[in-house]
This record gives structure tokens, C-alpha cells and sequence, in this order.
């Protein structure tokens, strides 16, 4: 085969649309995680529409307290000004979401020459400064200068370790979704911080209070008083609540029923969506847990959150069914904030 043939688009795909974001469930999962290489018997959870980390046995359990290795690999596209710091906690959540602890960190920075090494140095100041907070060390990666781009692009692969075994497939009929924080919490801030002309419908103190959820991306502090009790925990970024809940539906192969009134929306974001036009519920939400549990647990996860000061609420609950009914999850899971940015 030649490079050129190799490169084609499989047939059937040339006409497909795709818009800017995360792939398609059925177009990811048919063209892109089929491809998984060998197989290994270390491999416990791999690649899968919803999962938020792979988990890998690599030591006998009797001999460590971690018995497996959390791993997860996001990007940070078009990188200004905090990029670094959100590039470290959207990979450490996806470890917490699996009841790890994040522990090492690989950094692939890629940067536009006119930008120069100090846009490299920002970015890895606040990677390094994060990483320390959450007490992360830096182990390796790669640094390059690039004229193919306009903006850096930012990749970062994150390391942990737990004793915690979550996997989809124990999902029961009648078990509580439970929704922390509340909707849209990462997307406002980022229309907080780089478009606060198109918060015209908040007062100045409402958009600064806005910016500060930046602050509250962390998922770490719930799912560490959850993961015990929790039978799954999943990270809605793209897609925001709503295209969470679908990947939870896909993992179990079950079906969500949603109380849409019950899914937390702050009172700024309501006033912010009218204004601008946008659904909350499909906006990026990182900092927003959702774990399903048994019903006899959540009187306690109530209990263990508010001790940490974390607002949560029972949004729906996992139902068996073969039949997609007016409660279901919608399939639809676009993600609002691309089309908010280009207003």
C-alpha cells in the first residue's frame, strides 16, 4: 500500500460532517477505538466511550497497597493564559474518576515559533505549579517549535494509582445518578475569562464571581469520599451533564431517567443562557461528578459531601429497558461553547 492510499478516507467516510469537538459515540467507537493493538492481560479497562482512564494490574495485590496503574491522556488545543494548570486537572480527574490518586505526569508541548520559548515557559510554570499542589511530579515529554500552527497545542499524559476496581459492567438496575456542583460550571468560567462582553446580562461582580469557578474544576475532593461507595464515577467535560450521562448510558449498556429539574444550574448561568442563547446542560462542565451508587448509599454520600462543604443532588437513576422513552437520555450530545466563542 502506498502512502497515499494509506492516507485516503475509508470509504463511506468522505461525505460524513463532522463538527469541531469530540468525535461522534458511533463514528469514535466504529472507526477509531477499533483499532487497539495487541491484547494484554494487564489491561482491566481499556478504551471505551465514557471511560475516563484505562486501568492496568501491573503488581501482585498482596504486596502493595495499589494494586493498579490509572492512566489518561487529554489535550488543551489553542492554549492562552491558565492553559497549564486546566491541562493538569482535567487528567488528574480523569484518575479520580476511577478512584485513583494522580501521582505523574507527561507533558507534549508544541509551539508556535513567533510565540517563542517564553509562551513554552508559561505554560510549563503553571503545569509545574499545579502539579505541586497536587503533589504530581513531572517525569517526562516533549518540547517542540512549530510552524504548522497558529496556537500551541497542549497534551498531557497523567499517571495514578488506586486499589479502587470500577467498571461499567456493575452498574445495577435502580441505582442513583448523583450530580456534584452544578451545570455548565467550566464553560461559563471560560466565557467569563476570555468573551465577558457576552456576559452584558451580569453585573461586574456577577462575571468576577463567575471567574472564580476556575477555582472549582478539581473532582479530586468528592470522588475521594465517594469511591468507596460508588459503583462508577464519570467527568462530563464535552458535551457538558447531558453528554455525561449518555457515555454512562453506553458504558452500562443501560438506560439513564433523568429528572431534568432536579440537575443543578446556577441562577448566573440561567441568566447567561436566556441572554445568550445556549442549553447549560450540554456546556463543558469539568468540576462536576457524576457517580452512580446504590440507592441504601446515598444517604451517606449526602452526608460526605456536605462535610466537605460539596453541593450534590440525585439527578435520575439507571433503568433497565430495551425502549428509549421520554425520560431517556437524548443521544444528541453537542457541545455549546464552540459556537458561544465565535459570537
Amino acid at each position: 500500500m502506498s502512502i497515499r492510499e494509506a492516507l485516503e478516507p475509508t470509504e463511506g467516510l468522505s461525505d460524513t460532517i463532522l463538527n469541531v469537538g469530540k468525535l461522534p459515540p458511533d463514528i469514535l467507537e466504529r472507526e477509531i477505538l477499533a483499532y487497539r493493538g495487541a491484547t494484554r492481560s494487564e489491561v482491566l479497562i481499556g478504551p471505551g466511550i465514557g471511560e475516563d482512564a484505562a486501568l492496568i494490574k501491573f503488581t501482585n495485590e498482596k504486596n502493595s497497597q495499589f494494586p493498579l496503574l490509572v492512566v489518561s491522556s487529554d489535550p488543551i488545543v489553542g492554549a492562552s493564559k491558565g492553559a497549564g494548570r486546566l491541562l493538569v486537572q482535567i487528567n488528574a480527574n480523569d484518575i479520580a474518576c476511577k478512584g485513583g490518586e494522580p501521582c505523574w505526569f507527561i507533558v507534549t508541548l508544541i509551539i508556535p515559533v513567533r510565540d517563542g520559548l517564553e509562551s513554552a515557559k508559561i505554560i510549563m510554570k503553571e503545569i509545574d505549579e499545579a502539579c505541586k499542589e497536587l503533589d504530581i511530579a513531572i517525569i517526562g515529554g516533549h518540547t517542540e517549535m512549530t510552524d504548522r500552527y497558529s496556537h500551541p497545542v497542549i497534551v498531557g499524559t497523567m499517571i495514578g494509582k488506586t486499589n479502587y476496581y470500577m467498571d461499567a459492567s456493575d452498574i445495577q438496575d435502580g441505582d442513583a445518578i448523583l450530580m456534584t456542583r452544578h451545570a455548565g460550571l467550566e464553560g461559563m468560567s471560560i466565557i467569563a475569562a476570555d468573551r465577558p462582553d457576552l456576559l452584558s446580562c451580569l453585573s461586574k461582580s456577577e462575571i468576577e464571581e463567575v471567574k472564580t469557578w476556575s477555582k472549582e474544576l478539581s473532582v479530586i475532593p468528592a470522588s475521594r469520599v465517594l469511591r468507596d461507595i460508588a459503583r462508577v464515577m464519570h467527568d462530563p467535560t464535552e458535551g457538558g451533564v447531558i453528554g455525561g450521562i449518555y457515555e454512562f448510558e453506553r458504558m452500562s449498556g443501560l438506560h439513564v431517567k433523568i429528572e431534568y429539574t432536579k440537575i443543578p444550574v446556577s441562577e448566573l448561568t440561567r441568566k447567561a443562557a436566556l441572554s445568550i442563547g445556549f442549553d447549560p446542560l450540554h456546556l463543558i462542565s469539568s468540576g462536576v461528578l457524576l457517580a452512580a451508587l446504590p440507592e441504601e448509599k446515598v444517604s451517606e454520600a449526602f452526608k460526605r459531601l456536605e462535610g466537605n462543604k460539596i453541593d450534590a443532588a440525585v439527578i435520575g437513576k439507571i433503568s433497565k429497558g430495551s425502549i428509549r422513552d421520554k425520560h431517556s437520555v437524548k443521544i444528541d450530545i453537542h457541545e455549546e461553547l464552540w459556537n458561544i466563542l465565535k459570537k
